[in-house]
């Protein structure tokens, strides 16, 4: 005997609107492993420009780079979300903004924080 259940076969992902928590809790997830993979290139330019005055010019050089720029930036405002988030999730591990009302809030802080103080820190860069 087959039981007839309401669950949806296919599941479009791009179709799916999640709330503004569960964007959050996603985006912590991704950047948590960009941060990972940005350790070998982080790592190689440490080591580039400890390794005398003309690496250090060569690690300069590379990070004087546009799209380089770009992506420090983006490393950055990654790095600030997962800090951020990471923060809401252990306030969350403590009981507080449990609630729909407050999650959803602090979700929507740690969007806009992030990308606030990215922002804010991107005239270093420049």
């Amino acid at each position: 005997m087959t039981t007839r259940t309401n669950r949806p076969v296919y599941l479009n992902l791009f179709q799916i609107k999640l709330p503004i928590p569960g964007i959050a809790s996603i985006g912590h997830r991704i950047s948590g492993v960009v941060l990972i993979l940005a350790i070998p290139f982080a790592a190689y330019l440490f080591a580039e420009s400890l390794s005398g005055p003309s690496g250090f010019a060569q690690a300069v050089a590379v990070l004087n780079r546009g799209i380089i720029k770009l992506i420090i930036f983006l490393l950055v405002w990654g790095l600030l979300h997962h800090l951020f988030a990471g923060i809401r999730y252990l306030l969350l591990d403590i009981h507080v903004g449990i609630d729909k009302e407050s999650a959803r809030k602090s979700a929507w802080g740690v969007m806009i924080g992030a990308a606030l103080v990215a922002i804010a820190g991107a005239g270093v860069l420049l």
